[in-house]
């Protein structure tokens, strides 16, 4: 998706957190994405398998990102791009948020880190790829992992509505959190129906629902942040959903498919959830009420 040069972005609330050294030893990125993220996701700390004993850098202080002013600035800079994702998206949920949950809605942090940080779920790396934690509600990103969805075991083309869908993807989350839709689901099961998959799937709809009405949100001058996404971009973002895919991931890792070990659902089942959020909007991902057979 391409921002309109001329929108406000400065509204977005991304924040840089001070550099640090890498962090020593851990796992790779196919074995994080499997197993880190879906524990930080689900409020496990498991610092010490990340990071070497689950020393971070220093948590702050975080700075805003001042030179992200327009649209222009999206399109040219990765981090001026999450700003103008978190500014899109969040007005999308201050829109939309009514229509699912009676509850207020309270819009989540967003850092971008480089190399390692702390959290509120404990240490992470660059490894770790981007990330909700629900004990901070905040979203965790380092940049260089939309590099890595270039190169195998991704080797999507990655380009910027997919870097944008998988803010989204964690934006999703913050809304399970919020909502109670989290604390309610069992988070320690594994399985192609377990609700470790639902909310994972659930997050996928929720971000297509935000693609769908991304091109209709507005700054704070009433100026559409970003222009239609033209399907190639629809297919990149769907491309990027089937790359984390469980069934992919095992695959690319050398290991055979194992359902009964899946933890965020197929390549197949994270494109169809995206997609039913991008035809019918937010209100129809609700994975938890979907058979087995079907979700």
């Amino acid at each position: 998706m391409t921002f309109n040069p001329d929108s406000d972005i400065s509204g977005g609330n991304v924040k840089r957190r001070g550099r640090g050294a890498a962090v020593g030893g851990g796992v790779g990125i196919v074995g994080v994405i499997v197993v880190f993220v879906v524990s930080q996701l689900t409020g496990v700390d498991i610092g010490g398998l990340i990071g070497g004993g689950g020393q971070g850098a220093p948590a702050g202080p975080d700075q805003a990102i001042t030179e992200c002013k327009t649209g222009e600035d999206a399109n040219e800079n990765v981090d001026c791009l999450m700003q103008g994702a978190s500014a899109s998206i969040d007005d999308f949920w201050v829109a939309t948020y009514p229509s699912i949950a009676s509850n207020e809605y309270v819009t989540p942090s967003f850092v971008l880190f480089d190399q390692s940080t702390t959290t509120g779920c404990g240490a992470a790396s660059s490894a770790t790829g981007p990330f909700y934690c629900p004990p901070d509600a905040t979203i965790y990103i380092d940049t260089s992992f939309f590099q890595q969805l270039r190169q195998p075991p991704f080797d999507t083309t990655g380009g910027t509505l997919a870097q944008m869908y998988i803010a989204a993807h964690e934006w999703g989350h913050h809304i399970q959190n919020i909502t109670g839709i989290m604390d309610s689901a069992d988070r320690t099961g594994t399985g192609p129906d377990s609700d470790s998959v639902r909310i994972e799937l659930q997050a996928d709809c929720f971000a297509g629902a935000w693609v769908a009405g991304a091109s209709q949100t507005d700054d704070v001058s009433g100026t559409k942040f970003l222009e239609p996404p033209t399907q190639t971009q629809v297919t990149d973002a769907l491309d990027a959903a089937a790359a984390v895919g469980d069934d992919r991931i095992q695959q690319g890792s050398g290991q055979e498919v194992n359902s009964e070990a899946w933890t965020h659902g197929s390549s197949e089942q994270r494109q169809r959830w995206f997609t039913t959020g991008y035809e019918n909007g937010a209100a129809a991902c609700d994975t938890f009420s979907v058979q087995g057979s079907q979700l």
